[in-house]
């Protein structure tokens, strides 16, 4: 059933679990997370961002999603991940998906701040809610490149953030990055308690793919109430490529789509998500 993220996201925040963000761009990785969120009655985010539209078209490919996501036996929602823009975020809702993150992290404070409340007025209105990013959690680099330069988030500009914005929820930058690690993530777990102490929306985490297990429970027990989830995803399938490799196209389709399940359950018990599609 397509659902609201954010109910979903404050009755996680509430109940000091995290929904799964899954970055999906082709029907094994689609299949594989709505039957992960099935098997575990869990409620799921299905994303999809610029990043992929090299491999897939995405208004071929939102059809899928939002049929799969109306058809799923618990709740699903859809979800744009990091719009650099308005029009970018403004096709995605066109094109069904029911929630967006408008990205501005990049920009100063101020410019950050009227991106996010130009997309909070415009889609506020139509019922999506809007996602921000406050910080800079970087592009996939060398880890300790990336901490060199990295932008945390600042939690004693937070509230001003979220109150002059509107924001539905806050993604923090707190040592996480995109893409593999290439050194042990060193998460700061005081930011995310001082930005959840500050604001009153959900916290999310980008970046989460090869996070510990331990610090994402940690993370979780500090405030974070949305994980975002790619990387690990296709890594899984990749696992079942080289592993089935000898196998007819079929069956390799079969083994990556039961991979990347296997992947999505995983992250749906570690977060605290399952069994939570019947939670009122």
């Amino acid at each position: 059933m397509l659902a609201n993220i954010k109910f979903w996201e404050n009755k996680a925040k509430e109940g000091q679990f995290a929904i799964p963000h899954f970055n999906v761009w082709n029907a094994e990785m689609l299949m594989g997370v709505i039957d992960a969120a099935e098997e575990e009655n869990a409620p799921i985010i299905i994303s999809f961002g610029t990043g992929f539209v090299g491999n897939t078209v995405f208004e071929d490919f939102c059809w899928m999603m939002l049929a799969m996501a109306k058809e799923a036996k618990v709740p699903v929602i859809t979800h744009w991940d990091h719009g650099r823009s308005m029009e970018i975020i403004q096709n995605a809702y066109t094109h069904g998906m029911n929630s967006v993150m408008r990205d501005a992290s990049a920009l100063p404070f101020e410019e950050n701040i009227k991106e996010i409340k130009t997309a909070v007025d415009y889609f506020h209105p139509l019922g999506v809610p809007v996602e921000a990013e406050l910080g800079h959690v970087g592009n996939e680099t060398v880890y300790e490149e990336a901490l060199a330069a990295y932008a945390y988030t600042d939690p004693s500009q937070a509230a001003e953030f979220v109150e002059r914005t509107g924001c539905d929820s806050l993604a923090v930058a707190v040592g996480n990055v995109h893409g593999h690690y290439s050194a042990e993530p060193k998460i700061s777990f005081d930011v995310i308690e001082k930005c959840r102490d500050a604001v009153d929306v959900p916290l999310v985490l980008h970046g989460a793919s090869g996070i510990g297990d331990e610090d994402i429970k940690t993370a979780i027990s500090c405030g974070i109430a949305k994980i975002n989830i790619h990387t690990e995803l296709c890594d899984a399938a990749m696992g079942a490529i080289r592993e089935h490799t000898d196998d007819s196209f079929l069956e390799l389709e079969r083994a990556v789509r039961q991979a990347v399940k296997d992947r999505a359950k995983y992250k749906i018990e570690l977060f605290g998500d399952a069994d939570k599609a019947d939670v009122r």
